[in-house]
């Protein structure tokens, strides 16, 4: 079955693949990190954009260890699940310092790495270096739990462990780097998640769930279970200048290293929390409707407070945390999605006004 498998999978790539994407240009061990890395819980057309700028500005290892975390951050900004970026920054340091700049060709060692597993570094090594290792991200995982009618939620250690076992044994031991890009591929663009092309698929006759008509019933969806719901207030300190005071989370957490609204206690008056923690007088405040912000695990309902001040205190600008923030393109740090959706949501209610 293996020969007969790989040797389909790679005919339709020949004929149908993705061969021109950004990071397939000039490949090399970092590009592909990179792309891998981004391309972790998003989509392929997300992700080019994002990559294009990311490779201007952090063109290789050394460059991109140099830089600053806010460097980083503001780069990465809108693409979301910020721990990729920090694991990133901080395995370019490690390539850097121990490598001499130069990624990694062991699998060992790529797995030492922060951020990466086992999946993203056979796919970089395949990718980049045509070695021979198996791959299981989101899309393979869906192909083959359809094609060998694989039950239970890949969540789990046995389901996952099967997974990887047909993934490791059908896997060829040469053009690698074509057959792992055609089965994710052929995840991304035939085998969808609903309604699957099956007969554009190059393995359809062989596939267990496409002869009995049960293609909706693989993979197994995750277990549902209610997400639980936190509220918080975010101060939307404006001074006369129009500039915004942000706030730079801490590195572990919830929108980590970036920037955000400071957020005010339910049980403490806005005027209160702003002369204890700011030494700022409140010459006007308006609450804003609530704005639900959903993570994987739980939503956030924000509720703005639009704050108006009359001038800066040094006192907060003594403490680097703290950033004046207008609109501006220096590499300050990346903003928190839901910041920047209540500063669009103020441009366009002043361009009204």
């Amino acid at each position: 079955m293996k020969n007969s498998f790989s040797e389909a999978v790679l005919r339709w790539y020949d004929q149908y693949g993705r061969k021109t994407l950004p990071w397939q240009i000039e490949r090399t061990p970092y590009r592909v990190w990179v792309s891998e890395i981004m391309l972790q819980q998003t989509q392929v057309a997300t992700v080019i954009p994002y990559f294009e700028k990311f490779m201007q500005r952090f063109p290789d290892v050394i460059t991109l260890a140099g830089a600053e975390a806010d460097q980083v951050m503001y780069y990465w900004s809108g693409l979301g699940y910020y721990a990729r970026a920090r694991n990133l920054h901080e395995a370019a340091k490690i390539i850097s310092d121990k490598y001499n700049g130069e990624f990694p060709r062991e699998i060992d060692k790529v797995l030492a790495l922060p951020g990466i597993g086992r999946s993203t570094a056979g796919a970089i090594l395949s990718l980049a270096c045509d070695q021979p290792h198996a791959i299981l991200d989101g899309n393979v995982k869906r192909v083959l739990a359809r094609y060998f009618m694989i039950e239970g939620w890949y969540g789990k250690v046995d389901v996952l462990n099967k997974l990887w076992e047909k993934a490791i044994e059908l896997t060829p031991a040469t053009n690698v780097a074509s057959y792992n890009q055609a089965m994710m591929d052929i995840g991304s663009l035939v085998c969808t998640r609903s309604k699957p092309h099956c007969a554009e698929c190059p393995v359809n006759n062989s596939c267990g769930s496409n002869k009995e008509n049960r293609q909706s019933e693989f993979p197994t969806p995750k277990p549902k279970k209610k997400i639980p719901v936190k509220s918080v207030r975010m101060a939307m300190l404006r001074n006369a200048n129009s500039e915004l005071l942000l706030q730079r989370r801490p590195p572990a957490g919830i929108w980590g290293g970036l920037l955000s609204f400071p957020e005010i206690p339910e049980d403490t008056a806005v005027d209160q929390w702003c002369a204890d923690t700011l030494g700022i007088k409140v010459a006007e405040q308006q609450s804003w409707p609530v704005l639900r912000h959903t993570f994987s695990h739980f939503h956030l309902d924000i509720t703005p407070v639009l704050i108006s001040i009359t001038q800066k205190n040094s006192r907060i600008m003594d403490q680097d945390h703290w950033v004046w923030y207008k609109g501006s393109s220096i590499e300050i740090g990346g903003l928190a999605a839901p910041v920047k959706r209540l500063i669009s949501e103020m441009e366009s209610r002043e361009r009204n006004d």
